[in-house]
């Protein structure tokens, strides 16, 4: 006796279509979300954060500079002026230790509110990003993380101007250099922070010799 099977078609049927579709949707509103996000929101926000990262970090330069030398820096104790019999200038010289050591103490001291800025971050909202006064403070927050890249730099600047007949005019500058890294999700950048500080300006009178005196050895 022979037996014949019927052979069933295998068919492959899609359940539940209504929540693939959905899940498909869901998918490309993210994926979309995520490309505006990334080419809109984040560098705006890079931007703005950098702007107020220099303010910041600026001001917190300034601020310690100003609290250090203003209290500690003495033309006088700093510039030596050595003069001959006839009272001609024949040597400036500087005291490097004691300008060293006021510069330690300012990158010891804008160290530590650095540190206090990278603990809090910033928050930008979303409504601060459109420029406009009405909805500055509108909307959610992104939270930018910053961090100190390597160490402070600084050298002094001496700088000599005529003020006269026979006299001079001696300015000294303190310039610091450092960069800071700005993190934000999904992307970074790294910002470079320079101030030039003016640290003292004094009258000299007398022939300044033609040796432009160091300040950074």
């Amino acid at each position: 006796m022979k037996y014949y099977t019927k052979k069933s078609k295998m068919r492959f049927q899609i359940k539940h279509p209504k929540i693939i579709m959905v899940i498909i949707a869901i998918f490309v509103l993210f994926n979309s979300i995520m490309y505006f996000f990334n080419k809109n929101i984040l560098p705006a926000a890079l931007a703005i954060g950098e702007e107020n990262l220099r303010r910041e970090a600026t001001s917190i330069i300034n601020e310690t500079a100003l609290e250090i030398y203003s209290k500690d820096f003495d033309y006088n104790n700093m510039i030596i002026i050595e003069k001959d019999n006839e009272g001609n200038i024949t040597l400036l010289r500087a005291d490097t230790v004691k300008l060293n050591y006021l510069v330690s103490k300012l990158i010891l001291a804008s160290n530590k509110k650095i540190d206090e800025l990278e603990e809090v971050g910033m928050n930008i909202p979303l409504g601060y990003l459109t420029k406009n006064l009405v909805f500055y403070n509108l909307g959610p927050k992104i939270n930018i993380k910053m961090n100190q890249i390597g160490n402070i730099t600084s050298s002094y600047e001496s700088v000599f101007e005529s003020a006269g007949i026979n006299q001079t005019r001696h300015k000294i500058y303190l310039n610091i250099n450092m960069q800071m890294k700005m993190i934000v999700p999904l992307n970074s950048k790294s910002v470079d922070i320079v101030c030039q500080i003016p640290i003292s300006e004094t009258i000299i009178v007398g022939k300044i010799p033609n040796t432009a005196i160091e300040l950074n050895k």
